[in-house]
């Protein structure tokens, strides 16, 4: 039985059989304040190839009360099974469907979401229908090449707003009835319902261009939307992505919805795009958080013309939608006028990237064309390939081809393909005749084969310091244990950057910068450096045009040690970062070393992005990679570097705000505890330091995870701040109390009882795993092993994956969790999906095994 599943071939079929037309959706959401289900009619008509044929049409739902085909009652008990309809006996040509069924609404993100803001006890609905949950709200034909126009009629509670794809219409008395769309894709139509708190402008472009703009969010966050700062950087991207692709903005609104308890980061709902609401800062962030959420808004808006006015045919494809919009929403930072992150390719080179290459070297590596066979295999490939490795290797096809090239390219694509499906072939095709490149080797290359390659120079001087000989030595590891394919190497464009220490400002400078191609072979020789003096530092891949691992030779790396932190542009300093942390994870530098690397340099940089990465990843290192004999010693070296940080960093500035995170995330030590809790009670302050409102849920949840403060203090402060965050933030608290009751209560409330909301149930596995209660969390390995392949089996794909990805005994650093994690595996038959996601995690054990064995032998 199918279950909720599709297979490709079975879409195949479907889009051989049928062309869709229509659909007419009536949804009544009168009894949305009150939940349970809502009764949803749809009329869809479309045309079939062949008199008599069968097919089915998509729903999940707890009862189908009507079923009619052309004009006929079918028996719905007889028809309807396993989330599917099936349609016997249909017309060559015209075919209408009427479905009517009860739907529900879903607490975990997926289908029609229904949350209650414990501020003003109203209910909010969004959808969210990637990959495959239109179903769960109307009846569909559920795969993105059968593209349709869509209508919505929406009954709502009085006094609500209903917004949908189309321009907002004037209600009805309670009902909505939206115009229908243009051609769109199932997953991509939207719903947002709900007494929401909205702010309104519009874009004007060229020719007398106007496009409505809409920003919501519930009443409750309404004081902290900064809706201007929004409306900027949402213009910004109107003008650089309609002059860089040529055609106009294809939907006739755009709206961004800020909703509560959202999965994702946002989803590209045309011309409706929905945003977690985190990012209406209730407190005081660091620009690396506007930075990052202006590229969130970019690439939603990018996604208007690349995935929904041109859409992939099957999600094989899905990596050119997200790579795309990834790739265009830093360029746009970088590059249009007036951009307030003009260095956003030093943010991707320090986060996208370090994911793709962590998500290249796991056991479930994977070419960035998956091989997507069904919905299971889509659902758990929104991963660092899929985003950050096809942006990276998007950004060298741009240098391989030009920059000009490739967009006059897009725009013949757009203008071929508009409200249609496409391969990848079709936007190679359009590059291929605007570059005159081939880029059928290139594609096969990288688009078709898995892991990553190690690019090394190769140098020789004499004694005066010439350079006698250079080439760049291309490696391709081998791939890790499990993965599929074969390691090759591959042609990139890169830079080589020249870097000298200037005397009189103390800083690296690049004095020269050559770009070429590195064939696919051993060895590229560069005769453009030979008779040059060696400078202090060669830097291979300057400016990140390609994708691979760097390393450097023995005089630039000591350099790099005593002066990372002086390179005067802020890119070289982040890949040199970059390469150390890549170095670390792989057992090649020691985690007291690179410590030691950052404690060095941190003090000089001035990304606050780079900063705070360097924070996450020294954290981890320590927590996962040092050696378990050295790691208190480590940790304790870290921590009063924080504090020494936080007490002498400029007042006020992004820089004390992330070091007091920092330094909040590991503080153990009663001084340090004390001085913790003072300030949170107010008795000590920082100067500068504001103790806001998330700051001081960061304060208290650590002292909740050293014992220092107990269910009253948690309580008192969600008194303080009786919101969504604050129910959260509690749940994380209680649940990171070092107590084996504060733990069996925060297991039975995530594995044994399936009533807590997702955004809950993410706060409650974040306080749980607690990287300084090892010996407490030990006893729940077993207990992972009994239970995940249940609720893999009983949960919906994201409540499941939440559990069986957070709640793996990743801390357990033990040859006893490999072996329990292999018989798990060699004897429970997980699917497909389920044993990626464990098989996974397990390869984050090997490795933390590894580096801690290298920091082990430093020591």
């Amino acid at each position: 039985m199918p279950g909720t599943n599709l297979t490709r071939e079975e879409a195949q079929l479907r889009a051989r059989l049928l062309t869709v037309d229509a659909y007419e959706i009536d949804l009544d959401l009168s009894g949305a304040q009150e939940g349970g289900t809502y009764r949803s009619v749809t009329t869809v008509r479309f045309g079939s190839a062949e008199a008599g044929a069968e097919t089915f049409i998509d729903l999940v739902a707890p009862t189908v009360h009507e079923v009619v085909l052309n004009g006929e009652s079918l028996d719905a008990k007889a028809v309807f099974a396993d989330s599917r309809i099936a349609l016997a006996n249909l017309q060559a040509g015209p075919n209408e469907l009427k479905v009517v069924a009860d739907c529900e609404y879903t607490n975990t993100g997926e289908g029609l979401h229904r949350f209650v803001d414990p501020v003003d006890d109203q209910a909010y609905l969004y959808t969210q229908f990637e990959v495959p949950d239109a179903r769960r709200v109307f009846a569909s034909f559920e795969q993105p090449d059968l593209k349709a126009t869509f209508q919505f009629t929406v009954k709502a509670p009085s006094g609500w707003t209903v917004i949908s794809n189309s321009s907002t219409p004037e209600p009805s008395g309670d009902v909505w009835v939206f115009a229908p769309t243009p051609r769109i894709s199932t997953y991509i139509t939207a719903l947002i319902v709900g007494p929401y708190h909205s702010v309104h402008s519009s874009y004007e472009g060229p020719d007398g261009q106007s496009v409505p703009l809409g920003i919501y969010c519930r009443p409750s966050l309404a004081e902290f939307l900064d809706a201007d700062a929004i409306f900027d950087v949402t213009r910004q991207g109107f003008d650089w992505f309609q002059e860089k692709f040529d055609y106009a903005y294809p939907f006739e609104k755009y709206d961004q919805l800020f909703v509560p308890e959202f999965n994702a980061g946002a989803m590209e709902n045309a011309g409706a795009v929905t945003i977690r609401d985190q990012y209406v800062f209730r407190s005081k962030v660091t620009d690396a958080a506007y930075e990052v959420r202006a590229e969130t808004i970019l690439h939603e808006l990018a996604h208007m013309w690349f995935g929904d006015l041109v859409t992939m045919e099957w999600w094989n494809d899905l990596w050119l939608n997200e790579s795309f919009a990834t790739y265009t929403s830093i360029a746009c930072q970088a590059y249009a006028e007036g951009s307030k992150w003009p260095h956003s390719w030093t943010t991707f080179a320090n986060s996208m990237k370090t994911w793709a290459y962590r998500q290249d070297q796991l056991p479930s590596t994977h070419p960035i064309m998956a091989e997507i066979g069904d919905l299971d295999d889509v659902l758990v490939n929104f991963d660092g390939i899929t985003y950050a490795k096809g942006a990276s290797v998007l950004k060298q096809l741009v240098a391989y081809v030009g920059m000009d090239e490739f967009f006059s390219g897009v725009q013949a694509y757009f203008k071929a393909h508009a409200f249609g499906n496409t391969r990848l072939s079709d936007l190679l095709g359009k590059l291929e005749e605007t570059s005159g490149r081939d880029l059928k080797a290139w594609s096969k290359a990288w688009l078709e084969t898995a892991g990553i390659n190690v690019l090394r120079p190769a140098i020789e001087t004499d004694a005066n310091g010439t350079i006698t000989s250079f080439a760049v030595r291309q490696e391709a590891p081998a791939l890790p244990a499990g993965a599929k394919g074969e390691p090759v190497l591959r042609p990139h464009r890169i830079a080589i950057g020249l870097y000298d220490l200037d005397d009189s400002s103390g800083k690296l400078v690049r004095s020269d910068r050559i770009e070429l191609d590195i064939l696919d072979r051993d060895l590229t020789e560069v005769p453009e450096l030979v008779g040059r003096h060696r400078p202090a530092v060669i830097l291979l891949n300057d400016d990140d045009l390609s994708y691979a691992k760097v390393r450097l030779d023995a005089e630039s790396l000591r350099h790099v040690t005593q002066h990372l932190g002086d390179f005067e542009a802020s890119l070289p300093r982040a890949l040199c970062w970059a390469s150390a942390w890549d170095q670390t994870r792989d057992g090649e530098l020691a985690t007291r070393d690179y410590l030691s690397l950052v404690l060095s340099g941190i003090g000089k940089e001035s990304d606050i992005g780079v900063v705070q990465s360097l924070h996450r990843q020294v954290k981890l290192a320590l927590d996962l990679y040092s050696a378990p004999e050295w790691r208190e010693q480590g940790v304790a070296r870290w921590t009063e570097a924080t504090l020494a940080h936080l007490k002498s960093a400029e007042p006020g500035s992004d820089h004390q705000l992330a070091w007091a995170r920092a330094f909040a995330a590991t503080a153990r030590t009663d001084e340090q505890l004390d001085f913790l809790a003072a300030l949170l009670d107010g008795s000590q302050s920082v100067e500068g330091l504001a103790v806001d409102t998330e700051l001081r849920w960061a304060f208290l949840q650590r002292l909740a995870a050293t014992g220092r403060a107990d269910e009253a203090a948690i309580a008192a402060e969600y008194a303080r701040d009786k919101t969504a965050a604050g129910e959260r933030h509690a749940a994380t608290a209680r649940a990171a109390r070092p107590s084996a009751e504060a733990k069996a209560e925060a297991w039975a409330s995530v594995v044994e009882s399936d009533k807590l909301p997702n955004a809950l149930q993410e706060a409650v596995i974040g306080g749980f795993v607690q990287t300084d209660q090892r010996a407490l969390l030990a006893p729940y390995t077993e207990k992972y092993f009994a239970a995940v392949k249940g609720v893999w089996e009983s949960r919906s794909h994201e409540m499941a994956q939440q559990i069986a990805v957070g709640l793996y005994p990743a801390l357990q650093v033990s040859a006893g969790t490999l072996d329990a994690t292999d018989a798990w595996l060699g004897s429970a038959e997980p699917n497909a999906a389920l044993r990626r996601l464990v098989s996974e995690s397990r390869s984050g054990v090997e490795r933390a095994l590894k580096a801690q064995a290298a920091d082990a032998a430093a020591g």
